[in-house]
């Protein structure tokens, strides 16, 4: 038995399109507000939302909802996996602190532009 599902849409910089099957397999029949949020009858909406970021562009993505909760973003998302390395904690405490650096810089900058 094979699976024949396409592969989930792959957000990049710029605008991109989906394929057709991927409109098909990812796109709900049904689009309807439950509680605030967007979906459909509990299903599955991961490949809806990245064909939605692949179409938009994650550049625009930024420019509609502001540099600052990207940086967060991606804070948590890196300490969460740092949190799982199982290596030396120097190594990931070297790590962090890098990161912390980078994402310190990022921080004063989107707050600078978007002053």
């Amino acid at each position: 038995m094979t699976n024949n599902k396409p592969e989930l849409p792959q957000p990049r910089l710029e605008p991109a399109s989906i394929t057709f099957d991927q409109y098909i397999e990812f796109t709900p029949e049904k689009l309807e507000l439950s509680d605030g949020y967007l979906g459909y009858g509990g299903q599955d909406q991961i490949g809806f939302h990245l064909a939605v970021l692949t179409n938009m562009g994650l550049l625009t993505a930024i420019r509609r909802t502001g540099m600052s909760l990207w940086v967060e973003a991606l804070e948590r998302h890196v300490r969460q996996k740092l949190a799982t390395v199982n290596g030396e904690p120097e190594v990931a405490e070297a790590m962090l602190n890098r990161f912390n650096r980078a994402m310190s810089d990022l921080a004063a900058i989107a707050d600078y532009l978007e002053e």
